[in-house]
């Protein structure tokens, strides 16, 4: 096995790294420059996995980011914390949303909106986005994400924000750039952010 390499990451990024001609079984003494290619490519293609869930992993990322929302933008921060705190790092069975789905999911909408690049999205949408008053977990990652998200370039910079906040300031950051993002479109278009909330987060 390669030394420091967690035997359930390598389990996890076995067949990954088989299409780059890498048996973990028999690693043997290969060049380590060739396998840390092999492993960086590998890793990389896991990271998209996670945080580009389709399916039922989707389906249950976006249903609890569409609660949570809705309670930032109602104010109620014990609500909104309560979901936050059922999202998991893993969920192999799909029955809670995970980690990564919710931050991927978040980012990925936040791109489209932001940058302009999403047809329905109201003109100049960025720059009426405002985090919700009060102090929230993950204000810091927020204002992060909606700079890179002006851009479209938030999902492209994953890996950099999760070395600079980690994920547990991440995922609420996220979450709170997502509440600023429909509550400044349910102003500019005059629409509840109720209504905005099921046709937006899909």
């Amino acid at each position: 096995m390669v030394p420091g390499m967690a035997q359930e990451m390598l389990r996890d990024l076995a067949p990954l790294l088989a299409e780059e001609g890498i048996d973990v079984d028999n690693v043997g003494a290969p060049d380590l420059e060739t396998l840390q290619r092999a492993m960086n490519r590998a890793v990389e293609r896991r990271n998209m996995q996670l945080f580009t869930p389709v399916g039922p992993a989707r389906d249950i990322a976006t249903a609890t980011l569409r609660l949570v929302v809705q309670a930032v933008l109602d104010g109620d921060t014990v609500l909104a914390g309560a979901l936050l705190d059922q999202v998991q790092p893993e969920s192999p069975d799909n029955s809670v949303a995970t980690v990564a789905s919710c931050i991927g999911i978040a980012l990925g909408l936040l791109d489209d909106w932001l940058s302009g690049q999403h047809p329905s999205a109201p003109t100049g949408l960025a720059q009426h986005a405002r985090l919700p008053a009060g102090h929230w977990t993950g204000q810091r990652a927020a204002t992060d994400v909606l700079v890179l998200a002006g851009k479209g370039k938030a999902f492209r910079s994953l890996d950099k924000l999760l070395i600079r906040q980690g994920g547990h300031q991440l995922l609420p950051g996220s979450v709170l750039a997502l509440a600023a993002a429909i509550g400044a479109s349910a102003r500019l278009s005059d629409t509840p952010a109720a209504e905005l909330i099921p046709a937006l987060i899909r």
